[in-house]
């Protein structure tokens, strides 16, 4: 979708390819004289068009016609010193012909700044690509690897998200409430924001949900919100929400909740921490969900570098000021449950659901494991999901085996009714 009005491009065909016989010669090497020719009406044309940016695509070009070391990197000191006289920027275009050969690292010194740019092949899915500034004279700059790419209208850079660069500011305290008051209550009264709170349990215990009641109750308050979702469609995600008489639907309309179906084996990590800023810094955000980070890890399939970057995220987003949710489903559904990873150690707040048998029922139950920026209850409640909502009842006494997996409800607790026929999980 570029014009390229305005840019002069000059192929550079030296002379003895013309396939002319009058000019073929067989006095000295070839590329003795060809080397000469092609710098030569390099030169002539810088002269002629005097530009402030020259593109030089590609060194490889005379690198081939230098045949050594020392000759290729003396000419590319001579054209450097003559584009710097006359005041042109210089890009010098490399195709790694030599795959990195001490030859090519002997001209990082020549430039004020090197850029590499790669492209790797993923298992399954699209290709990634990515940059690494290696050098840049006179100026600062973000080091490490940066995702990138190519797309209509231009190329679209995601630098590497680093949290210490985004310094907290001062802001008003205040609690973010869910509009259940067992709810509120066995959380303390309140989550906060500027915290990460990590919501886990099995697949169907209503993870999702929890998190959806919360920012529900953000956006009738005026607020903002992204969500972020590896699992659900947005037919699927409002479908649900309207059943659950959580209908947010006009909230998309107004432009206040941000939905966003994310394709891990499409999407970069980098192109994801985008789409978190972009969400909180130019539209407001105060909840961002992510849900899930078992389809955050599939994007990020080194565990050890998705807790790096976790970290960041959860950490920018915190001096941000924002509530974040992360979403983590357990392996299994009863019986003794794994994580895929552990991150509960960046997690503020930690909700834990469980599934456990009563009266004939399979049920859930829902409790507070953690929370660092006040007290919480360490009760356990039941949670019911139902077409008329959530519902949270009264802290229960009689579990056992609650943090084996396999919860057993024997006390004299009042257990909630049913609601209606229709109630739904997450």
């Amino acid at each position: 979708g570029w014009s390229l009005d305005g840019i002069d491009l000059f192929e550079l065909v030296p002379p003895e390819l013309s396939l002319d016989p009058e000019r073929e010669q067989s006095i000295v090497y070839a590329s003795d004289l060809e080397l000469g020719e092609t710098v030569s009406m390099v030169m002539e044309e810088v002269e002629r068009a005097a530009p402030a940016r020259i593109v030089f695509d590609r060194l490889s070009e005379i690198r081939l016609l230098a045949q050594g070391s020392l000759r290729y990197r003396r000419q590319v000191l001579a054209l450097k010193h003559f584009f710097a006289q006359h005041n042109c920027t210089v890009l010098f275009l490399d195709d790694l012909t030599d795959r990195m050969t001490g030859d090519d690292l002997s001209l990082h010194s020549l430039a004020h700044g090197v850029i590499r740019l790669e492209q790797n092949a993923v298992e399954y899915g699209a290709e990634r690509r990515r940059l690494r500034v290696f050098k840049m004279r006179g100026r600062a700059f973000v080091g490490g690897y940066h995702d990138f790419d190519i797309r209509t209208g231009g190329v679209v850079v995601f630098p590497r998200l680093v949290a210490s660069a985004h310094p907290e500011e001062p802001r008003e305290e205040r609690d973010a409430r869910s509009g259940i008051a067992e709810l509120d209550a066995l959380v303390g009264g309140g989550l906060d924001y500027g915290t990460s709170t990590l919501v886990i349990g099995p697949s169907g215990a209503g993870k999702s949900t929890v998190v959806l009641q919360y920012t529900h109750a953000a956006l009738q308050r005026g607020e903002s919100a992204l969500v972020i979702s590896f699992d659900e469609t947005r037919r699927v995600f409002h479908r649900r929400a309207a059943g659950l008489g959580l209908d947010v639907s006009e909230f998309e309309e107004q432009g206040r909740l941000i939905f966003r179906q994310v394709d891990p084996a499409e999407l970069s990590p980098g192109e994801l921490n985008a789409i978190v800023r972009e969400s909180v810094e130019a539209r407001g955000a105060s909840i961002v969900v992510i849900d899930s980070l078992s389809g955050y890890q599939h994007a990020m399939p080194h565990e050890q570098f998705m807790l790096l970057q976790m970290h960041e995220v959860v950490t920018y987003l915190n001096q941000q000021g924002v509530l974040s949710f992360l979403v983590l489903a357990q392996t299994g559904m009863v019986g003794t449950m794994q994580s895929p990873v552990d991150i509960t150690y960046l997690a503020d707040s930690v909700m834990l659901l469980r599934f456990f048998e009563a009266e004939g029922e399979l049920r859930r139950a829902l409790s507070v494991l953690k929370r660092r920026t006040g007290p919480h209850e360490t009760t356990i409640r039941e949670l019911r999901i139902a077409a008329g909502g959530v519902h949270v009842g009264p802290k229960l006494d009689g579990f056992r085996g609650v943090l084996t997996g396999t919860p057993t409800f024997d006390g004299k607790g009042a257990l909630l009714q049913s609601q209606d026929a229709g109630r739904r999980g997450n």
